[in-house]
């Protein structure tokens, strides 16, 4: 397929996981993809393994409005236009609301919510000349609570909302907004969670599809979401997650 030819579009956490994913998905399908991430290491790496001549790269933390900014007019700088916002970066801290800090209460969601909002706002003003879309990555974590993960369900249930506003606000005008909901996926970011047995089996149990997503599958429904495919789709958090939430919570007869 080649949905994307000459669309530009911005991937926010490209370095690695289900950012890096996304990149080479939209690469693939023709599109100029800049890759954006706070970790200029995981950048080099990553687009190595990108189709040659599709995509660039630059350093950003999304928790720095400013750096947001830059990210979006650097990209108007060099290629003219922008069609697709891809808010992917995210971070993960665990703890309750007695246990979590301070520090990593911001940081968390100085990250996954604001973040996600500093990426809508500095792009909509082109998005909207472009007819463009949004493709925000939440979490079913955003669409029910895990346990001892009070910042990460609070910033993840914030884009889930803020996703839902600016369908409200942009879809008459152009712009469609959207959300994907990944659960359990393999990742550098849940590397540790997945070589405990233990633990993996507790997740299978709940896990219908009886495996971890791989980035590659959350990539294929980003892209239909920002593509022509989904054009009356607009304020929806969908979850691509094997099922899980298509469980009540009682416990396998």
């Amino acid at each position: 397929m080649n949905r994307f030819h000459n669309k530009v579009v911005i991937v926010t956490g490209a370095g690695s996981g289900i950012g890096a994913g996304v990149a080479e998905r939209f690469a693939k399908e023709g599109a100029t993809v800049v890759m954006a991430d706070i970790a200029a290491d995981k950048l080099d790496s990553a687009i190595r393994r990108m189709p040659p001549g599709r995509c660039t790269t630059r350093v950003c933390d999304v928790a720095d409005a400013d750096e947001v900014a830059a990210l979006i007019e650097a990209t108007l700088a060099q290629h003219g236009r922008l069609d697709v916002l891809v808010n992917n970066a995210g971070i993960a801290i665990d703890g309750s609301a007695t246990e979590i800090t301070l520090d990593d209460w911001r940081r968390t969601l100085d990250t996954d919510l604001s973040g996600v909002f500093y990426g809508c706002r500095a792009a909509l003003p082109h998005l909207l000349a472009s007819r463009g879309c949004i493709v925000n990555t939440a979490s079913v974590s955003g669409l029910a609570a895990d346990w001892s993960m009070v910042a990460y369900n609070a910033a993840k249930g914030g884009v889930v909302n803020l996703t839902r506003a600016l369908a409200l606000d942009y879809g008459a005008k152009g712009v469609r907004v959207n959300a994907v909901c990944p659960s359990l996926t393999r990742t550098g970011m849940t590397e540790e969670m997945l070589e405990d047995d233990a633990l993996v089996a507790r997740f299978m149990a709940r896990l219908p599809l009886g495996r971890p997503a791989e980035p590659a599958d959350i990539a294929g429904v980003v892209a239909f979401l920002a593509s022509d495919d989904a054009r009356f789709v607009n304020g929806v958090n969908l979850p691509v997650d094997g099922g899980v939430t298509a469980s009540n919570g009682q416990p396998a007869m």
